[in-house]
């Protein structure tokens, strides 16, 4: 902002799908400004029924909104995690509430793995990596680079990425919340 008012500052979220396994692994690092606020915020949850896990980056009230527009959708659609965020993004993107809101979400369920944006996109990645947040292309780098080693599983792949992302992202830290499916 530039009225000089501290902005909310950084998360880092990594998604990995590899195989039959889906991780979404976020930080717990709340910074207002150059101050941690908190180190614990749980940024990553499940969805639903359990069958959907999801993780946001950006203002936090305004990512709980999205998540219980989606859990909305999700009733709508059961089984349709695509069409439901297809559905939850028009109206992100048309609703004058909304379209103020400022997060982006990783979510992904058995089939899909997709990146939901306040400008109406739904993106599913070529690799099955996703990185959102302040420090999410550092983890997504170092996920990538780790992704298609054999003796390494999703969740430590995800662990080990966001360690390296905590280590160069100062609005990321190591208090790690991981739910897999």
């Amino acid at each position: 902002m530039s009225d000089g008012t501290p902005v909310w500052h950084g998360t880092t979220i990594l998604s990995i799908r590899k195989g039959n396994q889906v991780v979404i692994a976020g930080d717990g690092q709340v910074s207002l400004g150059d101050t941690v606020i908190k180190g614990s915020a749980r940024k990553v949850r499940r969805l639903g029924d359990g069958a959907v896990i999801g993780g946001f980056a950006g203002a936090t009230a305004d990512a709980f909104t999205l998540f219980e527009r989606l859990e909305g959708k999700l009733e709508q659609y059961p089984g349709q995690l695509t069409r439901a965020c297809v559905e939850m993004a028009k109206d992100w993107r048309t609703d004058r509430y909304l379209r103020r809101l400022e997060a982006m979400m990783a979510v992904a369920d058995k089939d899909v793995s997709l990146v939901l944006t306040g400008n109406g996109d739904v993106l599913e990645p070529d690799d099955g990596v996703i990185g959102i947040g302040s420090g999410g292309n550092y983890a997504l780098a170092a996920a990538r680079a780790l992704v298609d080693q054999d003796d390494i599983d999703t969740e430590a792949i995800a662990r080990k990425a966001m360690q390296i992302a905590a280590d160069i992202c100062v609005y990321t830290n190591t208090q790690l919340i991981v739910e897999k499916l």
